[in-house]
């Protein structure tokens, strides 16, 4: 897959991109989200093991003016259902609007191209900027599930479920 919006690409992950990724994974900053504060601990031969083999899941990299900035994914959950997760790894390259452009790329594609007619997401009840973009693209809060998981420091964490109905959605 190969989406452009301007100086936005979302693009097909490849085992050229097993370095960042691997980078990315095991910052725990980036990762501290998905309750990995130390990051993964995965290596580069390990990222592509994952790349050439998970035919489960579609990743991603997001590119702004050619260059990795984060990495995006998806995975067939149902019938015509979609879970999605996002992640704009580069912090300067965070608040700027990136990820909600990002996040509309792939909507379209799954709805419009792909046949999905839901989109279903998780985020951790911490990341107040995750769940303020998702809402306002259209996503609905379905649940909070408290102390679902502890991160590598045993902090209990929170999840939030939301699902998109292509119904719902207004291409934007």
């Amino acid at each position: 897959m190969h989406l452009v919006n301007n100086n936005l690409v979302i693009r097909t992950a490849t085992l050229d991109d097993a370095n960042i990724l691997c980078k990315w994974w095991n910052d725990g900053k980036v990762m501290a989200h998905a309750g990995f504060p130390n990051g993964l601990g995965t290596t580069v031969d390990n990222i592509e093991e994952l790349l050439s083999y998970d035919t489960s899941s579609r990743r991603f990299i997001l590119e702004i003016d050619s260059i990795p900035v984060g990495e995006m994914n998806y995975s067939t959950v149902g019938e015509q259902i979609a879970e999605i997760g996002i992640k704009i790894c580069d912090f300067t390259q965070q608040e700027r609007g990136h990820g909600t452009k990002f996040i509309k790329m792939l909507i379209n594609y799954l709805f419009y191209e792909a046949g999905f007619n839901k989109i279903i997401l998780d985020t951790n009840a911490n990341n107040k900027r995750a769940q303020h973009v998702y809402e306002n693209i259209g996503f609905k809060k379905l649940a909070t599930n408290n102390d679902t998981f502890k991160n590598q420091f045993g902090d209990l964490q929170s999840l939030i479920d939301y699902e998109l109905n292509k119904s719902d959605y207004i291409n934007q």
